[in-house]
């Protein structure tokens, strides 16, 4: 492959990266429903940048994805089964059960609003990254 049609490639790909980037970021703003197209993207060029600098950012982005999912339903199925939501009454008579299922609530809550600020840090930094020209970690 020529030096110049690398180079092409390499600013394709980079002009790309970019665009998953920031529908990332707009994906906030539209309660997730964005969510789908930029790991639709990521997968769909992922090759391309084999053997790149840019192949970093793309299993960044992939990892990002998935690791926020995974763990924003371990905090969904805690919140749900705090209450009740799998048929288990934890909102029983009880007082202590009462407390006990509003902290186990709370619990699956941090872990939705650590996922939530881990996520955006990940695209932060992928993309800082990306516009200095460097390959994530």
């Amino acid at each position: 492959m020529s030096d110049r049609l690398r180079n092409d490639t390499q600013r394709s790909l980079t002009t790309y990266n970019h665009i998953t980037y920031f529908l990332y970021v707009i994906s906030y703003f539209t309660a997730g429903l964005l969510w789908i197209v930029p790991i639709v993207m990521n997968y769909a060029k992922r090759h391309d940048a084999d053997g790149t600098w840019l192949a970093t950012h793309f299993d960044w982005q992939i990892k990002t994805f998935w690791y926020s999912i995974v763990w924003f339903i371990v905090g969904i199925i805690i919140i749900t089964f705090a209450f009740g939501g799998f048929g288990v009454s934890m909102l029983a008579d009880s007082g202590n059960i009462a407390i006990g299922s509003v902290l186990l609530a709370g619990v699956g809550l941090l872990i939705m609003t650590f996922t939530f600020i881990w996520h955006l840090y990940r695209i932060i930094r992928g993309w800082i990254a990306l516009t200095d020209g460097r390959p994530v970690p």
